[in-house]
C-alpha cells in the first residue's frame, strides 16, 4: 500500500517477519475486492407492471481491509499509527493497493474513508497492539496489472514488429500503405471489461483510418495541399479514454479539425478483437503503437 497518490511510503501488510520486529498485517476478512457494484438505470410504465431496463454501470467500490499493528512496544505501535496516519490523509491524494497472487499483481486505486478513529476497548487495541477496520471507496472500481499491453508496428521500410504480449497477424505492407486490401490485425485483451486504447502515430504519415470490428473508426484524409498530415519527427497521440479524449502531437497542436465528420473513439473488447488499421506513409520509416490497459474486476 502507498499513499499520497502512490508517491508515498510503501507499506507492507504481508511482511510479518517476527515478533520481535513491528508490522502491520493484513488479517482475514477483507470486503470488496471482487466483483464492484452496479447501478441499474430503468424506466416505470404507468400501464405495465415493473420497470423497463436501460442501463448499467459499475459504481464507486467500496472497500474493507482489516489490519493488526503490532509493536514491540508502546513507542514502536505509535509509529506504526503515525505511519498509517500519514499515508491514508485522502487530502494528500488516493492509496495505491497492490495485491499479488502468484505471478500476478493488480493495483487499485482508493480513498480512505474511515476505520482509524480507534477504540480502547481491550479487544480493539492494547499497549503494544491495535486493530482497526480500514476503509476505502475506488472511485475507478477496477483492477489494473503493473504494466500496459502495448503493441508497435513499423513500416514503411522492413517487417512489422510484433508484441509477445498481444498476439497479431503479420501485417501485409503496400505501397506505403498498412492494413491495405482489407488486411486486419488482432489485438488480445485479456481483462474483464473493455479497454480504452491509447493510439500514437509516427510521422511522416499522409492519412490513416482505424476501425473497430463493429465498423466504428477513426479517420484522417491527407491534406489538400499534399503534405504530410502528421510530419516526419511528429508523434500524433489519439487518447481514447474516457475523461480525456484528446488528439495531439507532441508539441501540443490540437488535430480535432484535422480528424474527418464523427469520429468514433472504439474500445477494445474483452477477449480476441479484430480490428482494420490502414495507413498512407509520407516518405521515410513511419509507425503505429497502441497502448491500453486491461481492467480486472477482482485482484485474482
Amino acid at each position: 500500500m502507498k499513499g499520497r497518490n502512490g508517491e508515498g511510503e510503501e507499506i507492507l501488510l504481508t511482511g510479518f517477519a517476527d515478533r520481535h520486529w513491528p508490522s502491520i498485517i493484513m488479517q482475514p476478512g477483507a470486503i470488496g475486492l471482487d466483483m464492484p457494484p452496479f447501478a441499474l438505470f430503468s424506466d416505470d410504465s404507468p400501464n405495465l407492471d415493473g420497470a423497463t431496463y436501460r442501463s448499467a454501470r459499475a459504481s464507486a467500490r467500496e472497500v474493507m481491509i482489516p489490519v493488526h499493528l503490532y509493536g514491540i512496544d508502546r513507542r514502536t505501535v505509535n509509529q506504526l499509527k503515525r505511519t498509517l496516519f500519514k499515508s491514508l490523509n485522502p487530502k494528500r491524494g488516493y492509496c495505491v493497493l497492490m495485491f499479488s497472487e502468484g505471478d500476478e499483481a493488480r493495483i487499485l486505486k482508493a480513498y480512505y474513508k474511515g476505520g482509524m478513529e480507534g477504540s480502547e476497548g481491550t479487544d480493539t487495541s492494547g499497549i503494544t497492539w491495535a486493530k482497526y477496520a480500514l476503509q476505502f471507496s475506488a472511485m475507478d472500481p477496477w483492477f489494473y496489472p503493473e504494466r500496459e499491453e502495448q503493441v508497435r508496428w513499423d513500416f514503411g521500410e522492413g517487417a512489422p514488429f510484433l508484441s509477445s504480449s498481444a498476439p497479431f497477424f503479420p501485417l501485409k505492407i503496400s505501397r506505403g500503405v498498412m492494413g491495405a486490401g482489407g488486411s486486419s490485425l488482432t489485438i488480445s485483451n485479456p481483462g474483464d471489461i473493455e479497454a480504452w486504447p491509447v493510439w500514437k502515430l509516427h510521422g511522416p504519415i499522409r492519412s490513416f483510418k482505424l476501425t473497430s470490428p463493429y465498423a466504428e473508426t477513426v479517420k484522417a484524409s491527407p491534406p489538400a495541399d499534399g503534405s504530410d498530415l502528421v510530419p516526419s519527427g511528429r508523434v500524433l497521440t489519439i487518447d481514447t479514454r474516457p475523461g480525456r479524449k484528446t488528439v495531439r502531437d507532441d508539441l501540443g497542436a490540437n488535430y480535432w479539425s484535422k480528424l474527418d465528420t464523427n469520429p468514433q473513439f472504439w474500445s477494445v473488447e474483452p477477449g480476441e478483437t479484430s480490428a482494420s488499421v490502414s495507413v498512407v506513409t509520407g516518405s521515410g520509416k513511419a509507425a503505429v503503437t497502441l497502448t491500453f490497459q486491461p481492467r480486472y474486476a477482482s485482484f485474482v
